[in-house]
């Protein structure tokens, strides 16, 4: 009896090791590996089980992708303000010995392309600010960051994700033009957008016909340093556009109108551009383009991650 009880125990802590594989990321040595790319590299294809990789304070200077089938990799930092991801790259740049230049997707500091993926305590960063020059690019479908730091100027985060479902909470977002862009279904719960002098618009939604939901912002703060009457909320990059507020701060840069329709004239009937009780400076109902909607309390109502993500619930992990 006592050797098959052993027996049982041992492979059940054989089973939750497995099952809860923990690496750590450190310059010095210290760790499993001494880079992120070497840590996501060591994602098994078609993994089925929670790998955490704790990274170390520090900079690292990589230009960082997660593959296909590479899922449920769970990227946690030791300090949100001093463990940063970041690489230059931009649109149009051509790299030593390529035949063209890179296009936005690949211009991208950190390409996602796995799906249930989580991030933590950690910033993103694209420093250049020479054309599109993304610093988060996802494709994967449940990718959630928690308490994470977006740097950078023009395309900041792209949501690229056909319909993909995505998560934000109490992150902090920054760029000029369009530093929100992109196809998923995109919930941000209580995080910052900071809009930096020089920016026109702060969102590009490209959100498919056949997708209920584009990009949501609940008890969101807009602030910034550009000046007043400066920025757009949103514009519509594909037709089909799909953009919310819900009790959203919005301060003085917004400008009265609100929203763009991208110099054509049928987006106006296409997009979907609403606001549920924003305040602020940049609050301004009365004087919005008369296409864009302000909801009443049932139509806001309808919206909540529930709903949104189709039975995924990024609180559940």
């Amino acid at each position: 009896m006592q050797y098959f009880l052993l027996s049982w125990l041992l492979l059940l802590s054989t089973t939750l090791l497995a099952q809860n594989q923990q690496w750590t990321v450190a310059p010095d040595g210290s760790g499993t590996y001494r880079t992120v790319q070497a840590a996501l590299d060591a994602v098994p294809k078609n993994n089925r089980t929670l790998i955490t990789i704790f990274i170390k304070k520090g900079i690292y200077k990589e230009k960082l992708n997660l593959a296909k089938k590479q899922n449920f990799v769970r990227l946690l930092g030791e300090d949100a303000l001093e463990t940063i991801l970041t690489f230059d790259d931009f649109n149009g740049r051509v790299p030593d010995g390529a035949l063209e230049p890179l296009g936005t997707s690949e211009a991208s500091a950190f390409r996602v392309f796995g799906n249930d993926f989580s991030a933590e305590n950690l910033t993103f960063q694209n420093p250049a600010t020479t054309g599109q020059a993304p610093a988060m690019w996802v494709y994967g479908d449940k990718a959630r960051f928690l308490n994470c730091r977006f740097l950078g100027f023009r395309d900041t985060l792209y949501p690229y994700g056909y319909g993909s479902r995505q998560y934000y909470k109490n992150c902090y977002i920054e760029g000029t033009t369009d530093f929100i862009l992109g196809a998923a279904t995109a919930w941000f719960e209580g995080c910052t957008l900071f809009c930096k002098a020089g920016g026109t618009c702060i969102m590009a939604a490209s959100t498919p016909d056949s997708v209920q939901f584009g990009f949501v912002l609940q008890r969101c703060k807009i602030v910034g340093d550009a000046p007043a009457d400066s920025y757009f909320l949103g514009r519509p990059w594909k037709p089909t556009a799909k953009t919310v507020l819900l009790n959203c701060e919005l301060g003085a840069h917004i400008k009265p109108k609100g929203w763009d329709h991208w110099g054509k004239e049928s987006n106006k009937q296409d997009a979907f551009f609403a606001e549920f009780k924003s305040t602020g400076l940049g609050a301004a109902p009365k004087s919005r383009i008369l296409w864009s909607r302000q909801m009443t309390p049932q139509q806001a109502a309808l919206y909540t991650p529930a709903a949104a993500f189709r039975g995924w619930d990024p609180e559940g992990k």
